[in-house]
């Protein structure tokens, strides 16, 4: 269904899940983000803002850069030694450990755009807000950014339907420019045929669509998912 001259959501009766489709238990994989990402992830993304809406060099920005010069230096004597995730039973100790990058990756990973979601079965809706560390063009989200939303919020629903897995393709075509620091509108629709998921999804302001985005990924296999070892507290 094409979705790009239809400024509202179009409501679907409910549908047989297809085979394939295994449950509609939410899908995690990895571990939850510490607390202190969730708290510095919207500052340093803030802040990133800040520095690029700068006219000259300020003494609390030499300041912050000091101060993490020296954060940067502590967390890196308490990080594990090995960078590569801590997965299967037998994971190494020093290894990382991986967090869940199922849903609401910008929560705690500043690179990542934040946006609110409610699924409702083979569709979504939701608002999302890119700051000013997301421009391309003059007042412009990034191209590249919003291909990553469109990645982020559609396995979102992928997650919380129950049914996901690796995406194998990523259609973005963009119609106007998307604006920096305006609340805009997405929406979502999906359907599986055996282990293909298609979604298609739609970033709109009003009655205008922004960009739309035609995604498929392969089922995944839950009990093939590799053992998520815990954190290491000691």
């Amino acid at each position: 269904m094409d979705l790009t001259d239809r400024p509202e959501p179009e409501r679907r009766p409910p549908r047989r899940r297809a085979e394939g489709e295994q449950s509609t238990v939410r899908w995690t994989f990895g571990l939850a983000p510490l607390p202190q990402a969730t708290e510095l992830a919207p500052l340093l993304r803030h802040v990133a803002g800040l520095l690029l809406s700068l006219d000259c060099d300020v003494p609390a920005a030499a300041e912050l850069a000091d101060d993490l010069r020296a954060a940067e230096q502590a967390l890196t004597d308490r990080v594990p030694a090995d960078p590569a995730p801590r997965l299967g039973v037998d994971a190494p100790a020093d290894r990382r450990p991986y967090v869940d990058h199922s849903r609401n990756i910008g929560a705690y990973n500043p690179c990542f755009p934040e946006y609110e979601i409610a699924v409702d079965g083979p569709t979504a809706t939701g608002t999302v807000t890119f700051p000013l560390a997301f421009e391309g063009p003059p007042g412009i989200v990034h191209g590249g950014v919003l291909a990553t939303f469109f990645d982020c919020v559609i396995q979102h629903h992928n997650c919380d339907v129950g049914v996901a897995g690796k995406t194998s393709s990523l259609l973005v075509e963009y119609r106007r420019p998307t604006p920096l620091d305006v609340e805009l509108a997405f929406e979502i629709e999906r359907e599986a045929d055996g282990r293909r998921i298609t979604s298609r999804g739609r970033l709109f302001l009003g009655g205008d669509t922004l960009c739309s985005a035609t995604m498929q990924a392969v089922a995944g296999e839950r009990s093939r998912l590799p053992h998520v070892a815990p954190r290491v507290t000691s």
